[in-house]
């Protein structure tokens, strides 16, 4: 997806006028029939819209697409909440790993005609003619 494409998508995407389509980590996005924009994630977005312009230093903007990216789970963070009768429960956070790689388009080399190269003999059929 080039770069401008990626832009206008994240900023649909924060204005609820698209989704990102994922999964959570074993199963669907929700109990739902239909497939509905409301399932996205938009608290990492402007983290991404932040640091896109970094990423394109010394490089043709024009030529960028994301050429690979991947969402790993990080380890839980921990955290206690207060329940009643003295009762202590776990609240964790599950954080991700975001790993994002911008690439240019390469354009592609023409490849050479072939041309007729003189057919090597072994020393055996030299030898024998």
């Amino acid at each position: 997806m080039p770069l401008g494409k990626a832009k206008r998508y994240l900023e649909d995407v924060m204005a609820h006028k698209q989704a990102i389509p994922f999964r959570r980590f074993c199963g669907g996005v929700g109990r739902t029939a239909q497939a509905k924009n409301r399932h996205s994630n938009v608290f990492c977005l402007p983290f991404y819209l932040h640091y896109l312009p970094f990423q394109v230093k010394g490089l043709d903007v024009d030529a960028l697409y994301i050429s690979h990216i991947q969402v790993n789970q990080a380890q839980k963070q921990r955290r206690r909440t207060y329940r009643a009768h003295g009762r202590i429960n776990p609240y964790m956070s599950s954080p991700c790993h975001i790993e994002l790689t911008l690439s240019e388009k390469e354009e592609p080399v023409k490849k050479e005609p072939e041309t007729q190269l003189a057919t090597s003999k072994s020393k055996k059929s030299q030898a024998s003619s």
